[in-house]
């Protein structure tokens, strides 16, 4: 009662008179590989993004500071161009990174202890390592 195999190998592929056939890249999707752990990788690689630590002043690097930013604030009014080096914390995990910026100051907010530059980079005092400036020793 069964057919056996070989009465069914010379058979024609039977086509449905209902559908079309689907697409080969619609085929072939089906068998496409997927990640069974969705968001493993991007926690993989936020594991392996390497993070720097903050190292703190020292009294004197401190008082350093302070020097250069009273004598930027007494030039001000010209503008001058600095680079600051600061350390940014990182929003995701523990250190940061230490960035430099370049550009002019606007202002110099005492109260919020923060630089603002003219292009509205908004630097906190707290997190500055190094000013340098032409105008200022």
């Amino acid at each position: 009662m069964n057919p056996c195999y070989d009465d069914l190998l010379f058979l024609p592929h039977p086509r449905s008179m209902n559908r079309r056939p689907m697409p080969r890249i619609g085929r072939a999707a089906q068998f496409a590989p997927f990640a069974a752990l969705s968001g493993y990788d991007d926690a993989v690689q936020e594991t392996a993004r390497l993070t720097d630590c903050r190292t703190e002043p020292d009294t004197e690097q401190l008082a350093l500071m302070n020097e250069k930013i009273h004598a930027l604030l007494e030039i001000i009014r010209d503008q001058p161009q600095i680079t600051i080096t600061y350390f940014e914390p990182d929003s995701r995990k523990s250190g940061g990174a230490y960035l430099n910026v370049t550009g002019r100051i606007r202002r110099v907010d005492d109260v919020n202890r923060q630089i603002i530059l003219t292009d509205r980079t908004v630097i906190a005092m707290d997190s500055i390592c190094e000013i340098d400036c032409s105008l200022i020793p």
